[in-house]
Protein backbone atom coordinates (compact mmCIF):
# COMPACT_ATOMS: atom_id res chain seq x y z
CA UNK A 1 0.00 0.00 0.00
CA UNK A 2 1.54 3.44 -1.10
CA UNK A 3 0.56 6.93 -1.13
CA UNK A 4 -1.57 8.24 -4.25
CA UNK A 5 -1.82 11.89 -5.13
CA UNK A 6 -5.69 12.04 -3.77
CA UNK A 7 -4.38 10.46 -0.89
CA UNK A 8 -1.70 12.71 -0.24
CA UNK A 9 -4.11 16.09 -0.53
CA UNK A 10 -6.43 14.19 1.58
CA UNK A 11 -4.76 13.14 4.54
CA UNK A 12 -2.47 16.21 4.87
CA UNK A 13 -6.25 18.00 4.49
CA UNK A 14 -6.58 15.47 8.24
CA UNK A 15 -5.36 12.19 8.91
CA UNK A 16 -8.60 10.63 9.71
CA UNK A 17 -9.94 11.44 6.21
CA UNK A 18 -7.26 9.74 5.00
CA UNK A 19 -7.41 6.54 7.35
CA UNK A 20 -11.74 6.31 6.57
CA UNK A 21 -10.68 6.16 3.31
CA UNK A 22 -9.09 3.18 3.24
CA UNK A 23 -11.21 1.63 6.59
CA UNK A 24 -14.42 2.83 6.37
CA UNK A 25 -15.69 4.26 2.95
CA UNK A 26 -19.11 3.50 3.32
CA UNK A 27 -19.41 6.61 5.38
CA UNK A 28 -18.58 8.69 3.02
CA UNK A 29 -21.61 11.03 1.58
CA UNK A 30 -20.63 12.91 -1.44
CA UNK A 31 -23.88 15.56 -2.30
CA UNK A 32 -25.24 15.94 -5.57
CA UNK A 33 -23.72 19.25 -5.95
CA UNK A 34 -20.27 18.07 -5.13
CA UNK A 35 -20.42 15.33 -7.66
CA UNK A 36 -21.43 17.50 -10.22
CA UNK A 37 -18.20 19.73 -9.79
CA UNK A 38 -16.51 16.30 -9.68
CA UNK A 39 -17.92 15.43 -12.65
CA UNK A 40 -17.03 18.74 -14.83
CA UNK A 41 -13.74 19.23 -13.30
CA UNK A 42 -13.26 15.08 -15.24
CA UNK A 43 -14.59 16.40 -18.26
CA UNK A 44 -12.79 20.25 -18.48
CA UNK A 45 -9.57 18.07 -17.67
CA UNK A 46 -10.54 15.21 -21.06
CA UNK A 47 -10.81 18.14 -22.99
CA UNK A 48 -7.44 19.89 -21.95
CA UNK A 49 -5.85 16.57 -23.49
CA UNK A 50 -6.03 17.89 -26.73
CA UNK A 51 -4.72 21.40 -25.76
CA UNK A 52 -1.17 20.70 -27.90
CA UNK A 53 -2.86 18.64 -30.49
CA UNK A 54 -2.25 14.95 -30.93
CA UNK A 55 -1.69 13.23 -27.45
CA UNK A 56 -1.30 9.04 -26.57
CA UNK A 57 -3.40 8.24 -23.41
CA UNK A 58 -1.85 6.09 -20.96
CA UNK A 59 -5.39 4.85 -19.36
CA UNK A 60 -5.84 1.43 -18.99
CA UNK A 61 -8.38 -0.19 -16.84
CA UNK A 62 -9.05 -3.22 -15.16
CA UNK A 63 -10.50 -6.04 -16.82
CA UNK A 64 -14.38 -5.55 -16.85
CA UNK A 65 -14.08 -2.34 -14.29
CA UNK A 66 -14.02 1.66 -14.52
CA UNK A 67 -10.85 1.10 -12.06
CA UNK A 68 -7.43 2.25 -13.50
CA UNK A 69 -4.90 -0.32 -13.85
CA UNK A 70 -2.33 1.71 -12.77
CA UNK A 71 0.58 -0.82 -12.64
CA UNK A 72 -0.09 -1.43 -16.58
CA UNK A 73 -0.82 2.17 -16.95
CA UNK A 74 3.02 3.17 -15.85
CA UNK A 75 4.58 0.23 -17.81
CA UNK A 76 2.85 1.53 -20.81
CA UNK A 77 3.86 5.22 -19.68
CA UNK A 78 7.42 4.32 -19.71
CA UNK A 79 7.17 2.56 -23.12
CA UNK A 80 6.08 6.06 -24.40
CA UNK A 81 8.81 7.74 -22.74
CA UNK A 82 11.29 5.70 -24.81
CA UNK A 83 9.49 6.29 -27.54
CA UNK A 84 9.99 10.18 -27.23
CA UNK A 85 5.67 10.41 -27.51
CA UNK A 86 5.65 14.65 -27.54
CA UNK A 87 2.40 14.65 -25.82
CA UNK A 88 1.30 11.89 -23.15
CA UNK A 89 -1.56 12.00 -20.52
CA UNK A 90 -2.39 10.49 -17.81
CA UNK A 91 0.78 9.64 -17.34
CA UNK A 92 1.13 7.06 -14.65
CA UNK A 93 4.32 6.69 -12.05
CA UNK A 94 4.88 4.62 -9.17
CA UNK A 95 7.33 5.03 -6.70
CA UNK A 96 8.09 2.60 -3.82
CA UNK A 97 3.76 1.71 -4.40
CA UNK A 98 3.45 6.23 -4.04
CA UNK A 99 1.66 6.62 -7.63
CA UNK A 100 0.30 9.46 -9.24
CA UNK A 101 -1.18 9.69 -13.15
CA UNK A 102 -0.10 13.65 -14.44
CA UNK A 103 -3.06 15.34 -16.56
CA UNK A 104 -0.16 16.34 -19.55
CA UNK A 105 3.31 15.57 -20.23
CA UNK A 106 4.85 17.77 -22.97
CA UNK A 107 8.27 17.18 -24.45
CA UNK A 108 11.03 19.85 -24.36
CA UNK A 109 14.53 20.16 -25.41
CA UNK A 110 15.95 18.82 -22.05
CA UNK A 111 12.95 16.53 -20.25
CA UNK A 112 8.69 17.16 -19.89
CA UNK A 113 7.06 20.29 -18.64
CA UNK A 114 3.93 18.41 -17.51
CA UNK A 115 0.37 20.14 -16.33
CA UNK A 116 -2.03 19.53 -13.96
CA UNK A 117 -5.53 20.73 -15.05
CA UNK A 118 -7.98 22.24 -12.91
CA UNK A 119 -11.58 23.46 -13.63
CA UNK A 120 -11.14 26.54 -11.55
CA UNK A 121 -11.07 30.39 -12.94
CA UNK A 122 -7.45 31.28 -10.73
CA UNK A 123 -4.27 29.10 -8.98
CA UNK A 124 -4.82 28.28 -5.08
CA UNK A 125 -2.67 26.89 -3.09
CA UNK A 126 -3.79 23.31 -2.85
CA UNK A 127 -3.10 23.10 -6.83
CA UNK A 128 0.50 23.77 -6.04
CA UNK A 129 0.57 21.18 -3.58
CA UNK A 130 -0.75 18.69 -5.54
CA UNK A 131 1.43 19.68 -8.65
CA UNK A 132 4.61 19.07 -5.91
CA UNK A 133 3.55 15.51 -5.31
CA UNK A 134 3.36 14.75 -8.84
CA UNK A 135 6.67 16.36 -9.15
CA UNK A 136 8.39 14.65 -6.23
CA UNK A 137 7.12 11.05 -8.11
CA UNK A 138 8.37 12.54 -11.14
CA UNK A 139 11.76 13.16 -9.98
CA UNK A 140 12.37 10.13 -8.01
CA UNK A 141 11.29 8.26 -11.40
CA UNK A 142 13.82 9.48 -12.89
CA UNK A 143 11.94 11.81 -15.44
CA UNK A 144 13.47 15.67 -15.92
CA UNK A 145 11.28 18.15 -15.32
CA UNK A 146 11.78 21.11 -17.02
CA UNK A 147 8.60 23.38 -16.33
CA UNK A 148 5.60 22.99 -14.39
CA UNK A 149 1.50 24.60 -15.10
CA UNK A 150 -1.47 24.55 -13.77
CA UNK A 151 -4.05 24.60 -16.55
CA UNK A 152 -7.26 26.95 -15.45
CA UNK A 153 -10.28 27.56 -17.85
CA UNK A 154 -9.90 30.74 -19.80
CA UNK A 155 -12.58 33.58 -20.09
CA UNK A 156 -14.44 31.98 -23.14
CA UNK A 157 -14.76 29.37 -25.52
CA UNK A 158 -12.04 30.54 -27.94
CA UNK A 159 -9.58 31.11 -24.88
CA UNK A 160 -10.57 27.28 -23.02
CA UNK A 161 -7.07 26.92 -21.43
CA UNK A 162 -5.03 29.31 -19.60
CA UNK A 163 -1.52 27.71 -18.53
CA UNK A 164 0.16 28.87 -15.21
CA UNK A 165 3.84 28.59 -14.64
CA UNK A 166 4.20 27.11 -10.91
CA UNK A 167 7.50 25.98 -11.15
CA UNK A 168 9.54 27.26 -8.25
CA UNK A 169 6.72 27.06 -5.46
CA UNK A 170 6.02 23.53 -6.38
CA UNK A 171 9.93 22.27 -6.54
CA UNK A 172 10.27 24.42 -3.99
CA UNK A 173 7.87 21.80 -1.46
CA UNK A 174 9.26 18.98 -2.46
CA UNK A 175 10.94 18.10 0.97
CA UNK A 176 8.03 18.83 2.63
CA UNK A 177 6.55 16.05 0.07
CA UNK A 178 9.33 13.70 1.60
CA UNK A 179 9.33 15.12 5.17
CA UNK A 180 4.99 13.93 4.61
CA UNK A 181 4.26 10.93 2.49
CA UNK A 182 6.14 8.33 4.52
CA UNK A 183 4.44 9.02 7.57
CA UNK A 184 0.72 9.19 5.89
CA UNK A 185 1.53 5.82 4.41
CA UNK A 186 2.44 4.51 7.64
CA UNK A 187 -1.05 6.01 9.19
CA UNK A 188 -3.43 4.31 6.75
CA UNK A 189 -2.21 1.23 7.82
CA UNK A 190 -3.09 1.64 11.32
CA UNK A 191 -5.85 -0.76 12.55
CA UNK A 192 -7.13 1.84 15.11
CA UNK A 193 -9.11 4.53 13.80
CA UNK A 194 -7.25 7.84 13.89
CA UNK A 195 -8.63 10.36 16.56
CA UNK A 196 -9.08 13.69 15.31
CA UNK A 197 -10.62 16.43 16.75
CA UNK A 198 -13.43 18.21 14.27
CA UNK A 199 -12.43 21.65 12.83
CA UNK A 200 -11.45 23.92 10.45
CA UNK A 201 -10.27 21.38 8.63
CA UNK A 202 -13.65 19.76 8.16
CA UNK A 203 -14.23 22.40 5.59
CA UNK A 204 -10.79 23.56 3.85
CA UNK A 205 -10.23 23.71 1.37
CA UNK A 206 -12.59 20.98 0.70
CA UNK A 207 -15.78 20.03 2.42
CA UNK A 208 -14.77 16.67 3.89
CA UNK A 209 -17.52 13.78 3.05
CA UNK A 210 -17.14 12.25 6.95
CA UNK A 211 -18.10 15.29 8.15
CA UNK A 212 -21.79 14.12 9.71
CA UNK A 213 -19.64 10.84 11.10
CA UNK A 214 -17.56 13.00 12.46
CA UNK A 215 -19.76 15.43 14.12
CA UNK A 216 -21.94 12.30 15.06
CA UNK A 217 -24.78 13.52 13.08
CA UNK A 218 -27.44 11.00 11.62
CA UNK A 219 -26.90 10.11 8.00
CA UNK A 220 -29.96 12.16 7.16
CA UNK A 221 -28.59 14.98 8.67
CA UNK A 222 -25.19 14.45 7.09
CA UNK A 223 -25.83 15.97 2.91
CA UNK A 224 -27.14 18.97 4.77
CA UNK A 225 -24.50 19.72 6.91
CA UNK A 226 -21.98 19.63 4.08
CA UNK A 227 -24.29 21.71 1.74
CA UNK A 228 -24.66 24.38 4.60
CA UNK A 229 -20.89 24.61 4.30
CA UNK A 230 -20.52 25.03 0.62
CA UNK A 231 -19.49 28.91 -0.47
CA UNK A 232 -22.34 30.39 -2.15
CA UNK A 233 -21.81 29.95 -5.85
CA UNK A 234 -24.33 32.68 -7.27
Amino acid sequence: MGITKTDFMRGMQCRKMLWLDKHKPQLKVIPPEVQARLDAGNEFGDKAMAMFGPYEEMTVYLPGRKIPDKKKMAEKTQEHLRLGTPVICEAAFIYYNHYCAVDILKKTDIGYDFYEVKNAPEVHDQFIKDAAFQYYILTRSCVKVDHIYIVTHGPDEENPFVPNEITEEAKALSPWINDNIWDLNRMQKEREEIKTEPGDQCTNPYECWYYGYCHNSPKEEQMKLILDELPDQT
